[in-house]
């Protein structure tokens, strides 16, 4: 698993640079991973293509001398660790261990007189075991070389054997791992979302918030087929607190699942639920079970909280309902405000505001196969290109703009740091103040973007440069012949056309496949549309049609 670089979570090894190392090292044994957390800081890294190319035969081991072979063998002759320093000094030098301690500290400190007065020790300490003293003399070059930024083996043994235990448990019980490590990093949003990377890869569920199924943390679930799930925890939703969700799952756990709107709002504790924790509810799905339209429960929120505050002096002062109408069973209905439930792209974006990223679905899956027709690629195959070709040249990626960072170089010009999402998931790009100038409004908007991007390899991985950055829409609306969609029966059609009158006057077609027992009816309709984003998520999102694509 970690010679696949699959190490996301594991300790030590799940930074991108971390894992693009593993890829080319491929560790067999613990000594690998020790030498490696050792290896991979500033200085000691530019000793990790020679380790890899000496381990797998490609590159001659060199250890300066045949004494200090049992000293370098585990490392293939690169000095990696302070210990071999000080054994060093003793195989070859006759030094004491404490006279190697104090070698290794005049090293560390490159104060001269210490230097040479040590050079002068070790030369002699050489030539007394018939070691030349020109050999002696480079042999302590090369040790003063890396000791100033040499790693003590111990501790990096130390962590080794913590990202190997880490592993082992991702290994052999990945959901529950991956579970543990999100509760962990739960109030990192940008964690989290790596997290769910990782599950998608991983061929994981992460099941979405449930006010009658998620626990205050992640917790692991198993589905009706028997298969293990992760099921998001509600304290996870961003701005609504630990305590308060802990209170609610105790209240559930206490009297039972929330049987619907008037029960749950009976029962919460109106003191621990505000407003802004009750609406973040809402947007990311955790109150569906109890009310499928998001958009009336977001306008009633108030009227929700209002009957709550009252539910809590009835239950000390055994007063009539005043905001609902009791049932047979004492039962409370609450009506909420009549409004259109939100398009798709709305509930993903209020959810995306919820969670931080998109967890049901992302607003690129309704531009559907017409992306790979404007040659548009996922973010999560730039790595592949770049394994693949010595020059990955330019890509064309899609997003949504996550956050942007502006700076401004000694020049005065700006720049910017941009974080977008795809359905791979997260990757920035560096806009560079040409560009930048040009498209800075379309980095305000909540727009879908193409970005035509360079890609540069640097020592600290993969760079995305825009080179130009556009509405993806414009672009798909001239790539895009329009849309066939399929609808189950007609009680759609007066909707539907009326969703379509909102997108009149482009060039696409739009051809209606209503479908029944017998035969499918082809209806092409006779005007044009502005095929985009919002008419495949607004026509996906009515009752009664089954699928939408593009032709």
């Amino acid at each position: 698993m970690i010679s696949r670089a699959d190490s996301i979570g594991v300790f030590q090894l799940e930074s991108s640079g971390m894992r693009d190392v593993l890829r080319k090292m491929r560790p067999d044994r613990f000594e690998d991973i020790i030498a490696l957390v050792a290896l991979y800081r500033p200085g000691p890294m530019a000793n990790i293509p020679s380790y890899i190319a000496r381990k797998h035969g490609d590159e001659i081991v060199d250890t300066m001398h045949p004494r200090l072979e049992p000293v370098l063998k585990e490392t293939f002759g690169i000095m990696i660790y302070q210990e071999q320093v000080q054994q060093a000094a003793q195989v070859l030098a006759g030094y004491t261990l404490g006279g190697a301690d104090l070698l290794r500290r005049a090293m560390g400190k490159k104060i001269k007189a210490e230097m040479d007065a040590q050079r002068d020790t070790f030369v002699k300490g050489c030539v007394s075991n018939d070691v030349s003293a020109s050999q002696a003399s480079a042999i302590f070059e090369n040790i003063a070389a890396f000791a100033g930024y040499g790693f003590n083996k111990s501790h990096a043994a130390a962590y080794a054997l913590v990202a190997y235990q880490t592993a082992y448990m991702k290994a052999n019980f990945p959901v529950e791992f991956l579970a543990a490590s999100m509760c962990y990093d739960m109030g990192n949003t940008d964690k989290l979302n790596v997290f769910r990377q990782e599950l998608l890869a991983q061929g994981i569920d992460l099941l979405p918030p449930d006010v009658n199924k998620s626990g205050r943390d992640f917790l692991v679930e198993y589905q009706s087929d028997g298969a293990l799930a992760i099921r998001y925890a509600l304290a996870a939703i961003k701005n609504v607190g630990a305590s308060a969700m802990g209170a609610l799952v105790a209240e559930r756990a206490e009297h039972g699942p929330f049987r619907d709107l008037g029960d749950f709002a009976t029962r919460i504790d109106s003191r621990a639920v505000n407003k802004r924790i009750l609406e973040n509810l809402v947007r990311s799905g955790a109150l569906d079970v109890l009310y499928g339209n998001r958009a009336q429960l977001f306008e009633g929120v108030d009227l929700i909280l209002r009957h709550a505050a009252v539910a809590a002096e009835e239950r000390s002062s055994d007063q009539t309902n005043l905001f609902g109408s009791e049932e047979e069973g004492g039962e409370v209905q609450i009506t909420l405000p009549k409004c259109h439930e939100w398009s798709t792209l709305d509930r993903l974006q209020n959810e995306f505001e919820a969670i931080g990223f998109y967890l049901s679905s992302h607003p690129l899956d309704a531009y559907g196969p017409v992306l790979e027709r404007v040659g548009v690629i996922e973010s999560g195959t730039v790595a592949a290109i770049v394994e693949a070709r010595s020059d990955p040249g330019r890509v064309n990626l899609a997003g949504i703009v996550g956050a942007s960072r502006i700076r401004t170089n000694p020049r005065g010009n700006k720049y910017a740091f941009v974080q977008m999402s795809d359905r791979s998931g997260v990757y920035e790009v560096t806009v560079f103040s040409e560009v930048l100038a040009e498209a800075r409004h379309l980095l305000d908007s909540a727009e879908a973007l193409l970005i035509r991007a360079d890609v540069k390899v640097e020592e600290s991985g993969v760079r995305l440069i825009a080179g130009r950055i556009q509405n993806l829409d414009e672009v798909v609306a001239n790539a895009a012949n329009g849309l066939k969609i399929y609808l189950k029966d007609v009680s759609p059609v007066s909707t539907l056309a009326r969703v379509l009158s909102e997108h009149a006057r482009g060039r696409g077609r739009v051809t209606v496949v209503v479908q029944s027992s017998s035969k499918e009816v082809d209806i092409g309709l006779p005007d044009a549309y502005q095929i985009d984003a919002r008419i495949r998520s607004a026509v996906k999102s009515l009752p009664g049609v089954v699928d939408v694509r593009d032709i």
